[in-house]
């Protein structure tokens, strides 16, 4: 008997990483081994869709809402089932696209075999909330969230396309256009920053190991902070994230600061604009999302 009463898998029908013939193969791997499980294929039509098809799909029962797809989708399929608010519902990631961090540094056996086994495991995620009362805006992370070069680099990126040249040229056009942001922490200490970055997992943008502890599943997220310290210091910290790793960094379970300008943030990368006197809070939702690993 299967842990799940359905299973939809949302994909892009346009991404870069085949997700169409991925989602299609995953359907009928399991239409084989679980024959008794409604098995749904729902293609997005446009940016944000996931979110709706995901809270449309994880209303009461046992769903499995499968995500084939980079970390910006399946960001957006995790937001889909928390607005749904159905605790039984499950989320998974079937990699494709440009990257998926999570599905890399996660994953502990195919992804068919632990959704016909059942394997269910809680996780953290990140939440964030954009500005203050009534108007104050919440989205969760399942990775990491980043202010600073991050996100710039990732702007770059998606100006300039997607591929190893280009991102190669992207990432060297933002570091010699990049200028520190300037915030103000919740104590009221001003800090001008390169990158600060909150993650629930140890690696990101596929090779960089962030810290040597963080799991995402015990109830606090690292934040690897580099102040104003040069072009050329940020770039050697960038190639020992990517050889040999950053080492232990702090944890904790809220970190809070105000943009004194405006700043583009990245979300498991999906991207924000921030304007200028906003208040930016990140907390840990500890075991919020059931997945399968």
């Amino acid at each position: 008997m299967s842990s799940f009463d359905r299973i939809v898998i949302i994909f892009n029908p346009h991404s870069t990483g085949n997700a169409p013939l991925s989602a299609e193969e995953l359907r009928d791997t399991l239409a084989q081994r679980l024959p008794g499980v409604p098995l749904e294929l729902s293609p997005t039509q446009h940016a944000g869709h996931a979110r709706d098809l995901a809270r449309a799909a994880a209303v009461p029962g046992r769903p499995l809402v499968v995500s084939v797809s980079g970390d910006g989708g399946y960001n957006e399929v995790v937001n889909g089932v928390m607005d749904a608010g159905n605790d039984r519902a499950v989320c998974a990631v079937r990699a494709a696209g440009n990257a998926n961090d999570h599905r890399r540094t996660t994953r502990e056996r195919p992804l068919a075999d632990a959704i016909v086994a059942g394997d269910i495991r809680r996780i953290d995620l990140l939440r964030l909330t954009v500005g203050t009362g009534p108007d104050a805006r919440t989205r969760y992370a399942h990775s990491y969230i980043g202010v600073g070069l991050t996100p710039v680099v990732a702007v770059d990126l998606e100006k300039g396309g997607k591929g190893s040249w280009r991102e190669i040229v992207s990432v060297v056009r933002s570091f010699s256009r990049f200028r520190p942001f300037p915030i103000r922490l919740e104590d009221g200490h001003r800090r001008r920053i390169d990158s600060l970055v909150f993650a629930n997992i140890a690696e990101m943008a596929k090779y960089a190991t962030l810290s040597e502890a963080g799991a995402p599943d015990d109830g606090r997220f690292e934040v690897i902070t580099q102040q104003r310290t040069g072009k050329l210091r940020v770039l050697a910290t960038a190639i020992r994230a990517a050889t040999r790793g950053l080492g232990a960094q702090p944890s904790v379970t809220h970190y809070a600061f105000t943009t004194l300008a405006p700043m583009p943030l990245q979300l498991d990368g999906e991207l924000l604009e921030l304007e200028a006197d906003t208040r930016v809070a990140v907390d840990i939702a500890p075991l919020a999302l059931a997945t399968i690993v």
